[in-house]
């Protein structure tokens, strides 16, 4: 038998070993998150700019085919189709504000923070 003078690395070297393994393990989430923070951003600003072209494009068909009812109305009753959309598209409007309100008026997070508050509710009744 051979005797082998080899030693182990010592705890030292382990635990700088370990934490220099953790920290890239880390700083490879932290650049896997940044990467895709600036992937989702790119998505969002598309969306919105699609969302944009599709509500430009479907006010413009709503306008050309209010005109075009109108116009084939005749002559007598133009001006009352003319009213009747205008108030169709007044109770439209006064509906679409209505619902955004309601929607900014939400609390972001409720159902997260309603979670926290039972998870602190049960803590202090163990202490």
């Amino acid at each position: 038998m051979r005797n082998n003078n080899h030693h182990g690395p010592t705890l030292t070297a382990l635990l700088r070993r370990t934490l220099t393994t953790g920290l890239g393990a880390l700083r490879n989430r932290g650049e896997l998150l940044i990467v895709e923070i600036q992937e989702e951003k790119a998505r969002v600003v598309n969306v919105i700019l699609r969302g944009v072209l599709a509500l430009f494009l479907a006010m413009m068909t709503a306008l050309l085919l209010t005109g075009t009812i109108i116009f084939l109305m005749p002559q007598a009753y133009r001006l009352y189709a003319a009213a009747a959309f205008t108030v169709l598209y007044l109770a439209g409007t006064i509906w679409a504000v209505t619902n955004v309100r309601v929607l900014l008026n939400k609390v972001p997070f409720s159902e997260t923070a309603a979670q926290f508050s039972k998870d602190r509710e049960l803590t202090e009744t163990f202490e």
